[in-house]
């Protein structure tokens, strides 16, 4: 599928305003992390880092917060894709902040690690001493997310603020922070789903096979279609039902609703992104514990 002249133009605005926010990240951090959940933002993101240092590495390393209940080809995709970009990855799982006693396990039909996972990438962050985490999160992705600048600050207790953000004029971020604090930092920030899908389809870049339409068995939950796992209970009078499907976001297997799809190429991807109208995280099931879910999760330490 070929781009419009307007939107190719775009895609570059985007992609140089991601490379600019990425580059400032090097220059006014000392250690940096690039968040990698194996998604198509944190793809993109990883796409975008390798551009901004051509044809250097990557200056930095990956880090992904395991927490056990992945889908196998998320892992199998960033494994994969680590070694063809000889990235340098470091791996934290919720599985060893449960063992330590750091957090305790969920329990019940609707027990997520999903939450737990923000005592992990805090613990994460305090161990590699990181003072700027990159993350693939978008402002058109849920209203919590929309208030966020490029630069986030978090306190000593990798808390955010939404009132106490910095302004941003003139693409000028300020990094300025005190001992024990530290920033997240979002390069797609103004980038659209859409946005996301048609650099991807540009840029030609692989995807985890989860994006595309397959048959797969599912259970319908709350208005979410969850995939047949391992981690989930049936409760009573709920049953697998084999459906062609695929997912707009990735995350744990216990929270990420599928949509039924036909969509198994790219161009189709597109086609259907840009006649949706439901919002790309309704099926997340973590994001409808209460109204403000996110905003809650935000505030403790979750990206």
């Amino acid at each position: 599928m070929s781009v419009s002249s307007e939107t190719a133009r775009h895609l570059d605005t985007l992609e140089s305003e991601g490379i600019h926010v990425i580059r400032e990240t090097a220059a006014q951090f000392e250690r940096p992390v690039l968040m990698f959940s194996g998604g198509k933002d944190s793809l993109t993101m990883t796409h975008l880092a390798r551009k901004a240092f051509y044809p250097e590495p990557i200056p930095f390393p990956l880090l992904h917060v395991d927490t056990g209940h992945n889908f196998p080809e998320t892992l199998r995709f960033r494994d994969d894709l680590m070694e063809r970009i000889g990235a340098n990855l470091i791996v934290r799982t919720v599985q060893e902040s449960i063992d330590k006693g750091r957090v305790k396990e969920e329990q019940g039909p609707n027990a997520s690690r999903n939450k737990l996972q923000i005592v992990t990438l805090l613990d994460a962050l305090d161990e590699l001493d990181v003072d700027a985490a990159l993350g693939g999160a978008r402002r058109d992705e849920e209203k919590a997310r929309a208030k966020e600048r490029f630069f986030s600050h978090r306190d000593r207790f990798g808390q955010w603020d939404p009132k106490k953000q910095r302004p941003e004029l003139w693409n000028q971020y300020n990094g300025r922070r005190n001992p024990g604090e530290h920033f997240r930092v979002f390069p797609l920030s103004n980038w659209t789903e859409l946005d996301v899908w048609q650099y991807i389809e540009r840029e030609g870049l692989e995807i985890p096979s989860l994006y595309l339409a397959h048959k797969r068995d599912v259970v319908e939950r709350d208005g979410s279609l969850l995939a047949k796992s391992d981690y989930i209970s049936l409760r009573d009078g709920e049953h697998y039902a084999e459906k062609m499907v695929r997912f707009r976001t990735i995350g744990d297997m216990t929270c990420t609703g599928a949509i039924e799809s036909t969509a198994t190429t790219i161009p189709e991807v597109i086609e259907e992104v840009a006649t949706a109208t439901h919002s790309e995280r309704g099926g997340r099931t973590d994001d409808q514990r209460s109204e403000a879910a996110m905003e809650d999760r935000k505030r403790k330490g979750y990206f």
